[in-house]
């Protein structure tokens, strides 16, 4: 026990987290079983060690931090570990990477029901379904999100700056009136293409190459997340891959099933189910028509985020698909964004229209009074057009 402390000790004093992530004040942290998802690469691990640092801090033994990539944890379980915790007077486990543990979910609920005075964090990979696929967990578990940085997360990052995030309906009615209070300070223009290519991932601050990190990431998240959790044979890997790629070369539009079936040999119905596990993994995102969902085919399959666009080569990045790919990441965390009949047009929530167009070409436009046109190439807005980069302070 005592190693895992000194561990812990270092690892919460040497972290120093630059900017506050917006979740740690979402979270209920009054929950007794607490469950934070997420891709792998946002941060997930920093997070927990900022909740044991604000909370505790480094010294103070009544928290501690554990990461089941310990090979210590091949022969005890979560439970059996969680109980000398509390014999020593042990009131917060965090615990990383859960999946990791063999029959994580049940030892979980052995936790829960042991010890009524433990509170458990647990961090797990996006892929994860925690509720629905373990039942153990059901009416006990709390699960949260952890997404990449927001592009008002990484503002403040960069210039020291507190921007707080907005509602939807509060940048559609008043963006005038905040962009006031943003562009006095700082000009978003400078920051949005540096965060369009690597600043959705926070490891763009270590000192090392972002596209071989990147590129590390995703192959973690095949390799890892899809394979070990969903519990698929090794021998399909490339086939995943191969899929994923194809997907990326393409750009964002509509799948031809049978074609991918057919490069990748495998039947239609697989396809979809690893286009369903690549979109869990957070390597894509699937775009449909207004009403429906998996397992119908997608209307448009697009990136993630806009940092994978730039990963894959040799794809040439089109600015057009870009912006498309930052609004669709940027809603996803709390609207559902479906494609409209329309190249460029979604709905948003079923019922917003929006339209992403290029504020230098906009003469060619006309605009219709029941559309939100979200501009790029511009840092203000006039009614029902608004500057894009705004949409990044949506968390």
């Amino acid at each position: 026990m005592e190693a895992f402390f000194r561990t812990h000790a270092y690892l919460v004093e040497h972290t120093n987290v630059s900017v506050r992530r917006t979740l740690m004040d979402e979270i209920n942290w009054n929950g007794r079983m607490i469950g934070i998802k997420g891709t792998r690469g946002v941060g997930k691990t920093t997070f927990l060690l900022q909740y044991a640092k604000e909370k505790f801090g480094a010294h103070d033994r009544r928290c501690l931090y554990v990461n089941m990539n310990n090979f210590y944890f091949q022969s005890k379980g979560i439970a059996e570990f969680a109980g000398d915790f509390v014999n020593n007077g042990g009131k917060v486990l965090l615990i990383d990477q859960v999946f990791k543990q063999p029959n994580w979910s049940v030892e979980l609920r052995k936790c829960y029901d042991s010890y009524p005075n433990l509170k458990i964090i647990f961090t797990g990979s996006s892929v994860m379904r925690l509720k629905e696929e373990n039942p153990e967990l059901h009416n006990i578990v709390e699960s949260y999100n952890l997404r990449g940085l927001s592009f008002r997360e990484y503002l403040n990052l960069m210039t020291g700056n507190n921007f707080h995030a907005y509602t939807l309906s509060e940048i559609l009615h008043n963006h005038e009136h905040i962009i006031k209070d943003i562009l006095p300070l700082i000009s978003p223009q400078k920051y949005f293409h540096d965060y369009i290519h690597h600043g959705f991932y926070p490891f763009f601050l270590e000192h090392t190459n972002f596209s071989e990190n990147l590129l590390k990431t995703m192959n973690m998240m095949t390799e890892v997340d899809i394979l070990l959790i969903k519990q698929i044979d090794l021998k399909y890997l490339t086939k995943i891959k191969k899929l994923f790629y194809l997907l990326a070369v393409e750009g964002p539009k509509a799948p031809n099933i049978s074609n991918l079936a057919h490069e990748i040999q495998t039947s239609r119905a697989t396809v979809m189910n690893y286009i369903k596990y690549l979109a869990d993994a957070r390597l894509i995102n699937i775009i449909y028509p207004v009403g429906q969902e998996f397992p119908k085919k997608p209307s448009k399959v697009m990136m993630h985020n806009s940092n994978l666009m730039y990963a894959i080569y040799p794809i040439q990045v089109n600015e057009q698909e870009v912006m498309e790919t930052f609004f669709v990441n940027s809603l996803w965390k709390d609207h559902k964004v479906n494609q409209a009949s329309k190249d460029h047009h979604f709905t948003v929530d079923g019922c917003r229209k929006f339209k992403i167009i290029d504020a230098q070409s906009e003469h060619k436009q006309r605009c219709n009074p029941d559309t939100v046109y979200a501009r790029y190439n511009t840092e203000v807005g006039k009614d029902n057009l608004i500057p894009l980069w705004l949409l990044g302070f949506l968390y």
